[in-house]
Formats: structure tokens, sequence, C-alpha cells
């Protein structure tokens, strides 16, 4: 097959591969950081203006709770759109993909990011230091398909201006052919032309320099298998939790976790002051161990009507989760999870992703938590219990430190 053909299809090609179903995986490498960004530059832009007490913690919370519609318009899924939207747009204008694309493509993405910052600053804004919560859930929709439709508006008139495929006839009898072969020859080169387009000087020095980045920046982390196989330090969980611990059965198996990497697996049922439930521990220095429970809490037949961020204080974000049983006719339950190392605590998969890929990896434990009841939000009991299993995390992770050290 000739270059020129192979060619064209590359924009409906691009557009295949972006449709794929990695929304998930974009959400983890590239989400957080995204959120981390915009929760610091929004914090201090409030701090510049006068505003105290609007923290990383507290916009990440705010902004992940005052709506759980995962829009196309907002966060990193407006990348991953907006990017479908600018190849779609290039192929149906027919405009070359070139330098003046790609410096066009990255200031369309700078553009997506200022648009969502000042989405999440607005709504920061409303919900959080004005009060009105209410009103910044009706907000954020319109923000969000606003701030969208802005940037590819922006992005449809920067591809109309870049340079369509060109072609030249260069034929000395052209002048002197009649006006029948004029068109054909016309017809004929432009349809050539718009098969080829133009390679780049620079595009291949920069794809060696990115596979040869790539190459030296990966480091080979294998999983101590030894060391996760060991025999674990048992689990000293509060008395007055009256812990009873429970076999673990798929698909939390211990097991299988230990084959991914956990060095510890431990469910037990609790009881306390009238709370009753079932907790789930799996410590391991791996983010392969760990897993969103709420895939667990699925697999068990469990329907995930809502999930929110919460802020049990102000170094302990958690994740809550309202849960319906449909084999019991629809019950509800409640669940709460979050992740926790010796120095900190976070309720995102994609901190605790990020936090593995320090060459010294963390020892983590998953807290997951699925009470037999619905519980209230905010209840200052349950406050109290959180504190309490956060403080015997913490001993733990200490006391397998302190034997690991030793041996």
């Amino acid at each position: 097959m000739p270059p020129q053909r192979w060619r064209q299809g590359l924009p409906p090609a691009l557009l295949l591969i972006g449709a794929l179903p990695v929304g998930e995986f974009a959400q983890v490498l590239i989400g957080y950081p995204m959120r981390i960004v915009t929760a610091r530059l929004v914090g201090e832009g409030f701090a510049a203006a006068g505003v105290g007490g609007v923290g990383v913690d507290t916009i990440l919370v705010f902004e992940n709770g005052v709506s759980q519609v995962d829009l196309p318009c907002s966060g990193v899924k407006s990348l991953w759109t907006g990017g479908l939207f600018l190849l779609a747009i290039t192929w149906i204008e027919g405009r070359r993909i070139g330098l003046r694309w790609l410096l066009g493509a990255l200031s369309f993405v700078v553009l997506l990011f200022t648009t969502n910052l000042l989405r999440v600053a607005a709504l920061v804004g409303v919900g959080e230091v004005a009060g009105w919560r209410l009103f910044a859930e009706m907000l954020h929709v319109p923000l969000g398909v606003v701030g969208f439709a802005i940037a590819c508006g922006a992005a449809l008139l920067m591809v109309r201006r870049l340079p369509g495929q060109e072609f030249r006839i260069q034929n000395s009898e052209f002048r002197s052919s009649t006006a029948a072969e004029r068109s054909a020859t016309i017809e004929r080169e432009s349809t050539a032309a718009s098969y080829t387009l133009p390679r780049p000087r620079w595009l291949a020095p920069l794809l060696a320099g990115v596979l040869a980045l790539f190459a030296l920046s990966y480091a080979s982390r294998p999983i101590a298998v030894a060391q996760a196989r060991a025999e674990p330090t048992p689990w000293q969980l509060p008395a007055e939790l009256n812990p009873c611990a429970l076999r673990v059965a798929a698909p939390m198996s211990g097991t299988g976790c230990v084959n991914d990497g956990a060095e510890s697996v431990e469910r037990a049922r609790f009881s306390w002051r009238g709370y009753n439930g079932t907790l789930l521990l799996v410590t391991s220095r791996t983010r392969r161990a760990h897993h969103n429970p709420e895939r667990c809490f699925e697999s068990y037949g469990l329907t995930i009507e809502h999930s929110s961020a919460q802020l049990v204080d102000t170094a302990m974000p958690i994740r809550r989760l309202s849960l319906s049983n449909e084999r019991q006719g629809g019950g509800e339950l409640t669940a709460n999870y979050w992740f926790q190392s010796v120095d900190r605590i976070t309720d995102d998969y994609g901190a605790r992703f990020w936090a593995s890929v320090s060459l010294e990896q963390e020892r983590w434990v998953l807290v997951s938590i699925l009470f037999d009841e619905p519980q209230t939000e905010g209840d200052p009991n349950l406050i109290e219990f959180y504190q309490l299993l956060r403080a015997a995390v913490a001993e733990q992770l200490r006391a397998v430190d302190e034997v690991s050290s030793v041996s």
C-alpha cells in the first residue's frame, strides 16, 4: 500500500484509538495530578484574595462532592473529549497535522485547563465560601458546558486558520492543454496532494527522544514475593470494636491479594456502640494489591447509588458510598473506604497509584467498611469511629515497620 493511502486514514485512526474505553486509566494517570494542581491554584487564588481556610483537601472534597455526574466537559474528560473534537474537525476541514497544528493543540489544552480551573474556583467560591451549596450544584453542569463550548469554538477557529493540503502543478504542457485536460490535471494533482501528509524533520528526533526518555526513566521494581508471603504481623484491632475475624473469600481472596503483592488481608466483623458491619484491611507496598472497593461491592450484587468525598477532619478525607441491595429487596446500606500510610490518608485511588511510582515504596493499608444499616453523614459517633480506626491502622503500620527494620 502506498504511503499516501494509509496517511489519509491517520485522523480517523486516531479518532478510533481515542474512542477506546481507557477513561479510568486516564483518570488515574492524568486526572489526579490535574485535580491537585487545580486545587492548589484555586486555594492560592483565594488566599491572595484574602479568603483563608480554603485548603487543598477542602477544595478536592467539595469539588468531588458537589456533583457526581461524570461530565465529558469537566476535568480530564474535557481533555479527552476535546482531543477527539480537535481530531474530528482537523479531518473534516482537511487541514494538515504539522508543527502549527501541534502548537494549536497545546494552546487548546491550556484553554481547557483554564476553563476547568475557573469552573472549580466559581463552584468553591459559591458553595464553600459563600455557603450556597445548592446553588453550586445547580451551576456545576452549566459552567462545565459553557467552558467546554468556548474552548471548542476557539479550537475550530484555530483549525480553520491552518493551511490545507497544498498542491502545485509543474507540467510545462499544462498551459497549452485544453480546458478539459486542465480540469482533469487539477483534479488528479489535488487528489494526490490530499493523500499526502508532510513529514516534518523534527518528528523523527522527537519520537526518538520520547522513547529514550521512557527507557531511561523506567526502573523495574519487582515485588519481593518472599517478603509478601512472609508471616504477616497480626492485626491488633481495638477491643472496643469487639472484632471477630472472618474468612476472606472471593473476590477479595487472600491468596489472590498475596499473589498481587499484599502482605496481609484481614476481614472482621465489628460491633461498636450499636454500629455493626464488616471491616476489610489490605496491607501492601504495591498498588496492584489495592483496588477501588466499588468493584468488590458490585461483585457482591450491591448497586452504588451515590459516591461522595467526606472530610472527617482536616487530615482525613474518606469516601462515602450509598448502596442498595437488590437481592434483599433494595435495602439501603452505607460503606466507607480510604487508603492510609504512616503519614497520609486519601480517598483517591489516583493518589495511591502515584505514591507507588517512587523508588522507595511506602506500606499502605486499604480500609474498607460496610455497615449493616444506612448511616447519617456527619454523625459525631461515626467521626469518632473513623478516628479510632485511623489510630489503630497507624499503630499497626508503625509496628510492621519496626519489625521490618529489625529483620
